[in-house]
């Protein structure tokens, strides 16, 4: 095909097939599913919902471009929109990145024609097109012929003769004449020369936006001088704007108050020893792994209570970030950590509650450097947000750890993107998180973050108003979190990407989504380089005199699962500090340890000798273990010695276990063996209980864990990027479906159509045709059914075609209609005098 394109289907036609694969990997949705020609691929990529997606992942100032191209003419030459982003006095960076800008606004499919007709595809136009209820982050407003629409012919004439203009004889070259005025550099400047100081104030409120304003029924001299002349035009009843072409003037040209070319500069950098940064991340990583594994010790018997919503209480998430010795919101990154992990679940009974799942139980067996990288693996592929726990929902109901609407799929990606902008630094630099987020905005600049104009005030003038806070957008937060949960996991330390926090999310594909499984290999990796900077587990400890002991790194795992029976911990940190009390040492007898085996296990696992006052501690203990034997009777105790019998059957603090002697050696009570080996304990005596054959039960708690349960699966941030094999085969069949469509066919003898026959044509035919009479603003012949069956003919200006639908200006009865494209028989264009 030769020419220049009148579609944008015919432009991509002539893309190459590499073109189309960088469309189709840009904008994933277009392949859902295949088109089958060219002709459905550029209506596809018309549509709405495909193009608010694609202008949602410009970077800042592509984005700036396809805003200046909507209040551009169009078609618009690429000096003209050169001139709007430099302005009049022009901009070297922005000119030696504009070039950039339009080729990815052509490759995704937004911009189309030559670089002297270039068109932004119409509905990126309407969406980014300023209007009263979508103001445009140009603070731009509407042209000079937008905004008269609807004004008296008398009221144009009385303008432009105050302008300085002849009058004419219609409303359409007077509007044209006092656009050609405002544009005009030299004339508009000596207009403004005779302007009243206030009326250029005014003017000057305005420049940037918001362009409206409001004014009283009876403006003041310097605002009417402004409306005599157009440089004010109403825009109902009190309100007034400022039409384009003059606030274009008086910007020098420039259609952004700031363009920004290029992105902002990762910086302060501060510069660190990499050896030091990776000690500090390793560091942290062994201090998460312990975290984590406090945590299901704490959930080994069941965790707390699954909410009626979902999720655990707020109670229940005090009480778990006291036993983690941290704050609440850190307790839900470490629930949402080991959740992401599939260490964690629901047991999905009646009585709902969470506890470990079995996978954790293996987690626990591995290496340290393992866990982690199983840890890393699922923090970075996680779409829960554990930073929004507790804040509210859209119905105000506070959102509660480890419950449903805590996903955001936007946070992988932005996770990993903030993690490689610290990867493209030197080792050990760090940035503050501020430059961060801002290279982060400017990558991805949300609607939500951008400036835009707000009500117009009252007065006689318009002051623009704040835009939202940009570091209140989902993406600006997800990246503060994402640099905080880094540091808590040891992916980064002091701030600065570590050595396997850059192998952690170096993929090996170039999509920006790894598969699972290049995330977990990815972590491997990075595991084995961490490995050798985690502490080695040592196999002693350091009894003291007061009943301590300190071990002096992290322990073996037996060891330390057996002496945190044996004592409790008092202190963690670099050396974990044990304490043994009387309580701890019945623990450990009453798990079928005796005093003998005590002992042995301690001279084994000291490096200094175990001291008197905890011997005497521990043989103190077992001799009066189980003395005292309890069974059920209800509940019985029994003893060798009935004096022992009769000092409990005197004790006041006995009465609510209602006891009475059956033997001399033996006492019934009318409580549980549970509660009435509770109620002599805590009147300090050392009862065991016994089995029915009178052997001394041990007390082993049985661990409580969840059916099998998967790690939760992220929910994708829309389609999945599609792998080259896919692309390649969605190519081939645009091209075949496209060569199909269009391929020549030999004339067939047919006698001629009779007249007012309807004209018939193919649907990709009908379809090209119509999109073509849009952008021409011609008129076409159409043959069309209707829902009844009955066939007519029609003459229509097509005005948008989507969604299988046209919008049309029908000339035959004179309205605005809809067509389906499925009922059009055919379509011809008609000849330039035929309307």
């Amino acid at each position: 095909m030769t020419g220049t394109p009148r579609t944008l289907a015919e432009e991509l036609r002539t893309r190459t097939d590499r073109g189309l694969v960088g469309l189709l990997r840009a904008r994933p949705d277009l392949l859902n599913p295949v088109p089958g020609d060219v002709t459905q691929l550029a209506t596809r990529a018309g549509t709405r919902a495909s193009v608010v997606r694609a202008v949602e992942r410009l970077d800042r100032f592509v984005l700036q471009t396809a805003e200046a191209l909507a209040v551009a003419p169009d078609p618009c030459p690429y000096d003209t929109l050169g001139a709007l982003m430099g302005g009049d006095a022009g901009d070297p960076a922005v000119a030696a990145e504009l070039p950039r800008a339009v080729a990815e606004l052509r490759a995704q499919a937004l911009v189309w024609g030559p670089d002297d007709r270039l068109r932004l595809v119409r509905t990126a136009r309407e969406l980014l097109t300023p209007s009263p209820a979508h103001p445009s982050p140009t603070g731009l407003g509407p042209t000079v012929a937008e905004a008269m629409a609807g004004m008296s012919p008398g009221r144009l004439q009385e303008i432009i003769a105050a302008a300085g203009l002849p009058t004419t004889h219609d409303p359409v070259t007077a509007v044209a004449a006092l656009t050609t005025l405002f544009a005009d550099r030299a004339r508009m400047a000596a207009l403004l020369d005779t302007a009243p100081a206030e009326s250029v104030a005014v003017l000057d409120k305005l420049l940037w936006g918001p362009p409206y304003g409001a004014v009283t029924d009876r403006p003041a001299p310097h605002l009417q001088w402004l409306l005599d002349r157009g440089l004010l035009i109403p825009a109902g009843a009190r309100n007034v704007v400022l039409p384009r072409e003059a606030a274009l003037h008086l910007r020098g040209g420039r259609a952004h108050h700031t363009p920004e070319p290029v992105p902002p500069a990762l910086a302060p950098a501060t510069e660190r020893d990499p050896q030091l940064v990776d000690n500090a991340a390793a560091s942290q990583a062994f201090t998460a792994l312990a975290t984590v594994e406090e945590l299901l010790k704490e959930w080994d018997l069941g965790g707390p209570a699954v909410l009626r919503a979902g999720g655990m209480s707020v109670r229940d998430l005090k009480r778990t970030a006291v036993a983690l010795d941290t704050t609440e919101q850190l307790a839900a990154f470490w629930l949402e950590l080991a959740y992401a992990a599939g260490l964690i679940a629901s047991d999905g009974e009646a009585d709902e509650r969470f506890a470990a799942t079995p996978a954790a139980e293996e987690w626990l067996q591995l290496p340290d450097h393992a866990r982690w990288a199983a840890l890393a693996a699922g923090w970075l592929a996680a779409t829960r947000a554990p930073g929004i726990v507790g804040s509210a929902d859209a119905k105000g109901r506070a959102l509660a750890a480890l419950g449903p609407h805590l996903d955001r799929s936007p946070a992988p990606e932005v996770r990993r993107r903030a993690l490689a902008l610290l990867a493209a630094l030197p080792p050990g630099t760090a940035v503050p998180a501020s430059a961060v987020l801002a290279r982060l905005r400017w990558e991805r600049p949300l609607r939500s973050g951008a400036p835009a104009a707000g009500q117009p005030p009252a007065g006689d003038g318009a002051t623009a108003a704040p835009g939202p806070d940009p570091a209140d957008d989902l993406r600006s937060r997800l990246a503060q979190w994402t640099l905080t949960e880094a540091e808590l996991l040891g992916v980064t330390g002091r701030g600065a990407l570590s050595t396997h926090g850059r192998t952690l999310i170096d993929s090996p594909s170039d999509s920006a989504a790894p598969t699972p499984a290049e995330t977990t290999t990815a972590a491997t990796r990075a595991a084995d380089l961490l490995a050798p900077l985690l502490p080695e587990p040592v196999d002693h400890v350091l009894l003291q005199a007061d009943l301590t002991a300190v071990a002096p790194g992290p322990l073996h795992r037996p060891l330390a699962e057996a002496l945190g029976v044996l004592a409790d911990i008092e202190s963690k940190g670099g050396a974990t500090v044990y304490r043994f009390t009387p309580g701890s040492v019945r623990r450990a007898l009453d798990a079928g340890r005796s005093a003998a085996e005590l002992q042995e296990f301690l001279a084994a696992h000291s490096r200094t000798p175990v001291p008197q006052p905890l011997a005497y501690l521990i043989d103190d203990v077992a001799r009066k273990h189980g003395q005292l034997r309890i069974g059920a009777a209800a509940a019985y105790v029994r003893c060798d010695d009935d004096a022992l019998l009769a000092e409990i059957l005197a004790d006041r603090r006995a009465a609510p276990l209602r006891l009475r002697r059956l033997a001399p050696t033996v006492l019934a009570a009318q409580s549980s063996p549970d509660q009435l080996l509770d109620g002599l304990r805590a009147m300090g005596y050392a009862p065991a209980a016994e089995s029915a054959a009178g052997d001394v039960l041990i007390a082993r708690a049985d661990s409580y864990r969840t059916p099998p349960r998967t790690a939760p699966a992220p929910v994708p941030d829309g389609p999945p990027s599609p792998d080259p094999t896919l692309l390649a085969a969605a190519v081939r069949a645009i091209r075949a479906g496209d060569l199909a469509a269009t391929a020549e066919r030999k004339p067939v003898q047919a006698p001629a159509p009779a007249p007012g026959a309807f004209p018939r044509t193919t649907s990709a035919e009908t379809l090209a045709t119509m999109q073509a009479a849009v952008l021409t603003n011609s008129a076409l012949w159409i043959g069309y059914v209707n829902a009844d069956g009955a066939a007519s003919q029609r003459v229509i200006a097509p005005v948008r075609v989507e969604g299988g639908f046209v919008t049309a200006y029908d000339h035959t009865s004179d309205e605005v209609r809809t067509y389906p494209l499925h009922r059009i028989t055919g379509v011809a264009e008609l000849a330039d005098d035929s309307v």
